[in-house]
């Protein structure tokens, strides 16, 4: 089932008509594609420690096993009265250090790479959890700069967004605002809360980062692909927990500076522009 969702998920990316580039399918068992090299460093640790785990498994289900054969009290009516092994003692000893070591190297290098940004950040983007919504606070030279909040996106309000087709804007996740970023920018993400506890989560970036109030903590990402990638609150915040998605919709530099440029202005407006823009070379590609 794994390997169908990947097909899905990859096909949503390459198929012209569909812009998603990472969301929760049906009945999925991984994880989402990656959109960033942190993701892409995350999948492979998960994938390299299965290949400790799964043995390390098997061996202690088939010790479990012989032993319930070999020992029990109808095989063996006479137990042993064998206090000690030391060389088992040095192996179960010295072997699960030697495991937990080849976990220790490759995770704290990756814990280092995920607080550690490739340079200064090319923009700068504070969010603010408020029950049960996102506030987005770009931050650049303008005294001013683009602010907006997001809401999950109601069926009723699909067509005054130009938002119908679910397949791109899924139900329970989309949002009327999603926030845009550049391709190939390092994205500085300051997190805070407006009330109580949230977290901002977003799967296919490997970023999860809680929200606290009176507290700002950083973190960053640089995404790689252009579409749309989902994620929600993470941290149980109320009533309304579950309705509180988050959307980025990644582009090339172009299409952000033309957004960010009409978004000073007005955002609703701004995004319905980039929307056209985006179907627009969707339709040429297609055609060729």
């Amino acid at each position: 089932m794994a390997w169908l969702s990947g097909v899905v998920s990859t096909a949503s990316v390459i198929l012209p008509g569909i812009a998603s580039a990472a969301q929760p399918m049906p009945w999925q068992v991984d994880l989402q594609p990656a959109g960033t090299g942190i993701m892409r460093e995350i999948r492979w640790f998960e994938e390299y420690t299965l290949w400790f785990l799964i043995p390390i498994v098997l061996l202690v289900l088939g010790l479990l096993l012989y032993v319930i054969v070999r020992f029990n009290k109808r095989s063996n009516p006479t137990p042993s009265r064998v206090s000690h092994n030391t060389m088992i003692e040095i192996i179960w000893t010295i072997g699960p250090v030697l495991v937990l070591l080849m976990f220790a190297v490759p995770s704290f290098q990756l814990l280092t790479a995920q607080y550690t940004p490739p340079g200064e950040p090319g923009l700068t983007i504070k969010a603010t959890g408020n029950q049960w919504y996102w506030g987005y606070e770009y931050q650049g030279d303008q005294a001013e700069d683009v602010s907006f909040d997001a809401y999950m996106l109601r069926d009723a309000d699909r067509a005054e967004y130009g938002k119908e087709d679910k397949a791109v804007y899924p139900r329970l996740l989309a949002v009327d605002n999603e926030i845009v970023v550049p391709v190939d920018t390092t994205v500085r993400l300051l997190v805070t809360a407006g009330d109580v506890l949230h977290s901002w989560a977003m799967p296919a970036f490997g970023v999860k980062m809680d929200a606290v109030p009176g507290r700002l903590n950083e973190t960053w990402f640089r995404v790689d692909k252009e579409g749309i990638y989902y994620g929600q609150c993470s941290e149980l915040c109320g009533k309304d927990h579950a309705f509180m998605p988050i959307a980025v919709r990644a582009v090339s530099k172009e299409q952000y500076d033309k957004w960010h440029a009409a978004a000073l202005e007005d955002v609703g407006v701004a995004n319905k522009q980039l929307m056209a823009a985006i179907e627009s070379q969707q339709k040429l590609a297609s055609a060729e």
